[in-house]
């Protein structure tokens, strides 16, 4: 059975995955370090974990299986989680998966190593747009349905 993963802290579709693991009847984990309202809805389980640092990524990575899927901007989360089978969907409808991770992981440490070596770097990312959003529901859409066939 495939299962959701949301890193919630700071994840921007929370409700839009919410709606789609209800219609196709798929039980979904909220994973948080806290402050995160509860759903009502029976397949959502709110997981708190601790407030260290990564606690959540850790908690996902521990219980992802293949198959399910992972929704996170966390670069070593994802690396993790499809090492364990999982499929990786950015909140922005980048699929993340064994054959692009590698590039994805060199590219997120050279930036880290130019920013440590630069303190005046200063990199602002886009905002989330609308188009970021439809493109997430396409991409989670895509893959849950890849995800029950196999």
């Amino acid at each position: 059975m495939v299962k959701l993963y949301i890193d919630a802290d700071a994840c921007p579709v929370k409700a839009e995955v919410e709606r789609v693991a209800t219609r196709h009847g798929l039980e979904m984990c909220v994973v948080s370090n806290g402050g995160i309202r509860p759903s009502p809805n029976p397949l959502v389980q709110t997981v708190v974990v601790d407030a260290s640092a990564d606690a959540a990524d850790k908690w996902i990575a521990d219980q992802c299986t293949q198959k399910d899927v992972v929704i996170t901007n966390d670069i070593p989360l994802a690396a993790r989680a499809i090492e364990n089978g999982a499929i990786v969907v950015k909140p922005n409808g980048e699929v993340i998966s064994a054959k692009n991770i590698g590039s994805i992981l060199a590219s997120r440490n050279l930036m880290a190593d130019l920013r440590a070596s630069d303190p005046f770097f200063i990199s602002k990312g886009r905002p989330f747009s609308k188009s970021d959003r439809s493109n997430f529901l396409n991409a989670l859409e895509r893959v849950i349905v890849t995800s029950l066939k196999n």
